[in-house]
C-alpha cells in the first residue's frame, strides 16, 4: 500500500500520519504476538476488535484513525485478491465526541481588532479573517499564495488540500482592504499571503501548522476571549451561520 498510487496521491502530512499509525497497528500486541505477525488467513474480527480495544487506551480519536488507516491498506490488498473480506469493518467502534464550539460575531470582531492592532499578530489575524469569511480550513489559508488571489477582481481561486476541490470565492470589501495592505508590505517579498511576521530565516516562509494555536491563544488572552475558542472552529461557525441564513 505504501508504494501504491493511492498512497502517493495523499498530501505529505497525511502520508506521514498513515505511515506512523500503520506502524503502530503492526506493533500492537494481541494475545501473545504482534498484529503484524498474524497470518492473513488467521486475522479475524475478534483479533481486530482486541487490537482496537488496545488502541482505545491511547484515545478514541487515535483508535478510530488507526482503524481507518488499517482498513484502507487492507482494502488495497483486497483489490489484488489477497483476501476476500475485510474483518476490520465489523469492529465495534466508539464515536468521538463531536466538537460544537462556535464563535460569536462579536468575538470574531474583537479578535481581529486585537490581532490587527499589533504587527506581530497581523498575519494570524488575516488567517482567521479569511478562514471565517470564506469558511475554509486554516491550513489552506496558512499556505495561500498571491498567485491564487485576484485582488482587482475581488476573487480567490485555489484547490483545497483535503478534498482537491476547486474553490472560487469573492473577496469582501473589509477583507480586500486587509489583503491590499498585506500585499503592499509582502507582495514583492514572498509568494505567501500570510508569512511569519517575525521570520526565522532571511526567507519569508509561512507559519508551521503547530505555530497557529499558540499564537491564537495569545491573542485570545489579550482580547479577553474564552480560551476554548480555536481557529479550527471558524469554518464550522461560518458554515453554520450560512445554513441558518438560508444557504
Amino acid at each position: 500500500y505504501l508504494n501504491s498510487s493511492s498512497y502517493c496521491k495523499l498530501k505529505g502530512s497525511t502520508q506521514t500520519d498513515y505511515y506512523k499509525h500503520l506502524e503502530c497497528v503492526l506493533t500492537t500486541k494481541v494475545g501473545n504476538k504482534y498484529l503484524g505477525n498474524v497470518a492473513i488467513k488467521d486475522l479475524n474480527v475478534r483479533i481486530c476488535q482486541d487490537a482496537y480495544n488496545n488502541w482505545l487506551l491511547t484515545g478514541t480519536r487515535t483508535a478510530n484513525y488507526r482503524k481507518a488507516a488499517f482498513s484502507v491498506a487492507w482494502r488495497h490488498a483486497m483489490r489484488f485478491d489477497l483476501m476476500n473480506y475485510n474483518p476490520i469493518t465489523l469492529v465495534e467502534t466508539v464515536s468521538s465526541d463531536v466538537r460544537r464550539i462556535r464563535w460569536k460575531p462579536d468575538q470574531v470582531k474583537t479578535f481581529l481588532d486585537v490581532a490587527y492592532s499589533d504587527f506581530k499578530y497581523r498575519s494570524i489575524g488575516l488567517i482567521v479573517h479569511m478562514a471565517y469569511e470564506w469558511a475554509q480550513r486554516v491550513g489552506d489559508m496558512r499556505l495561500l499564495k498571491w498567485e491564487q488571489v485576484d485582488i482587482p477582481n475581488r476573487e480567490i481561486n485555489f484547490v483545497q488540500s483535503k478534498r482537491n476541490a476547486e474553490v472560487h470565492l469573492p473577496i469582501g470589501s473589509s477583507l480586500a482592504t486587509m489583503l491590499m495592505q498585506q500585499n503592499d508590505h509582502y507582495g514583492l517579498l514572498t509568494e505567501y499571503v500570510v508569512p511569519r511576521t517575525t521570520p526565522v530565516t532571511a526567507v519569508l516562509k509561512p507559519y508551521k501548522k503547530t505555530d497557529i494555536s499558540p499564537l491564537v491563544n495569545e491573542i485570545l488572552d489579550k482580547a479577553g476571549l474564552p480560551p476554548y475558542l480555536t481557529a479550527m472552529d471558524l469554518r464550522r461557525t461560518a458554515i453554520t451561520e450560512m445554513l441558518e441564513g438560508g444557504a
